[in-house]
């Protein structure tokens, strides 16, 4: 009969991405310390690693120390990439993606947590995988990656692929994978430690629902609301979302007003405009090319709507956003 003491030691490597997300990085490491201590002998070994070997800057402004991916990513049963920030952290500094593609032929599981998953995918490691990326960068790595469709999942598990959707979501993946090795009942100790009573199902949604987001219960409004999101670049008109809501359009701006005390082309303004945002802060498109890509005709249309929603002209956001990662 195989007992803790008998369990081999795992090593598992985080790859840190600049200004990797925090949150992110400890609820994947934490169950493992822990389970650690509740078994009593070394289970796990977490080693923070970084394409260099230095140390690497946290989206917080914690600085973790790291040892080098070459070097020690070899001797790791899995290795997460860990990253956050923008696209732009994102890039092939010291041959980076060569280094995953050889751990991954040297048979190291490979996992992506936030949006590590779009780092996996440029170093053609997601081809044919069933994976997940965090909901702000799905349609991003959408428009880098055509051929790949991340699932809304909050973790997925395909074979010798990983991915999360970040956040908290690894406390659930964490729980699983500790689960699958240790049996369910140690997992649920150390979920217990960390008062996470609740384990979500990995196909758990990443978001509040839309009732949550918008604030609203009417199904008609939800089911338009929901379109409005799914059509961005090209908006529909009103006469068609009412038809895809199955109510008339008098009665669709009733439902706007009486409920969201905005009317139509506002709130729909709104999603396109809350999408840019995130454009902006994530994305190397230009001014130009954001505009189009929410449904503007032009840049100057799309700068003189942002202005009013967020009080900044586009390319003012882009530089104070450029300034806070010098």
């Amino acid at each position: 009969m195989t007992t803790i003491e008998s369990k081999a030691l795992q090593r598992m490597g985080f790859l840190l991405v600049p200004n990797f997300a925090l949150m992110s990085y400890a609820s994947a490491t934490e169950p493992l310390r822990a389970a650690n201590l509740i078994a009593g002998v070394p289970l796990y070994d977490v080693t923070p690693l970084s394409s260099s070997g230095q140390p690497v800057r946290s989206s917080s402004g914690l600085t973790i120390d790291c040892d080098d991916l070459l070097e020690k990513g070899g001797a790791c049963h899995t290795v997460f990439v860990c990253a956050g920030g923008t696209r732009q952290d994102w890039v092939d500094r010291d041959g980076l993606y060569g280094m995953l593609r050889k751990l991954s032929r040297q048979g190291v599981r490979i996992g992506g947590i936030s949006s590590g998953a779009f780092l996996l995918a440029a170093a053609g490691l997601m081809n044919n995988r069933d994976f997940t990326i965090h909901w702000e960068h799905a349609e991003l790595l959408k428009e880098a990656f055509p051929y790949l469709s991340p699932r809304q999942a909050r973790y997925v598990i395909d074979g010798d692929r990983i991915t999360c959707a970040g956040g908290i979501a690894p406390l659930d993946m964490m729980h699983a994978m500790i689960s699958e090795r240790m049996g369910s009942h140690f997992a649920r100790r150390v979920s217990d430690w960390y008062l996470h009573t609740s384990v979500g199902e990995p196909t758990a949604l990443q978001r509040g629902s839309a009732a949550e987001r918008f604030g609203t219960h009417h199904p008609a409004l939800l089911t338009v609301l929901e379109r409005m999101e799914a059509t961005i670049e090209q908006p529909l008109s009103r006469d068609a979302m009412a038809k895809v809501a199955g109510v008339s359009v008098r009665h669709l701006d009733r439902l706007f007003a009486d409920h969201l005390e905005i009317g139509f082309l506002e709130a729909y303004r709104n999603v396109r405009l809350d999408h840019a945002r995130r454009l902006l802060e994530q994305s190397p498109l230009s001014i130009s090319q954001i505009a189009f890509a929410t449904g503007f005709s032009n840049a100057g249309h799309f700068s003189k709507a942002f202005s009013v929603r967020f009080t900044s002209t586009p390319s003012r956001l882009r530089d104070k956003i450029r300034e806070s990662k010098r």
